[in-house]
């Protein structure tokens, strides 16, 4: 009779790896055309002027400029207003 346990796969070790989300660039910063402003899941942050927004909801810069941040109200689909942080690049 064996005296030693069988080894066997661990159950743990699953966790994902961070996806880096989150602002990039600050407001007054320079940009230039392709940087990427800001990773996110969702759409916490609208793109604005010279600003498009990817597949995976990252808003990239379109011109080099400045970023400049403003807030912007929009109307939902329920007809509801809400405020929204737009991003801009100037």
């Amino acid at each position: 009779m064996a005296h030693t346990k069988a080894t066997g796969s661990t159950s743990l070790g699953r966790d994902s790896k961070s996806k880096r989300l989150g602002l990039k660039f600050y407001d007054g910063e320079a940009t230039k055309a392709g940087n990427v402003l800001i990773r996110q899941r969702g759409s916490k942050f609208w793109a604005g002027t010279n600003v498009k927004k990817g597949g995976d909801d990252t808003l990239y810069a379109l011109k080099n400029g400045q970023i400049k941040f403003t807030t912007k109200v929009k109307t939902d689909f329920t007809g509801h207003k809400k405020l929204v942080k737009v991003i801009n690049v100037i």
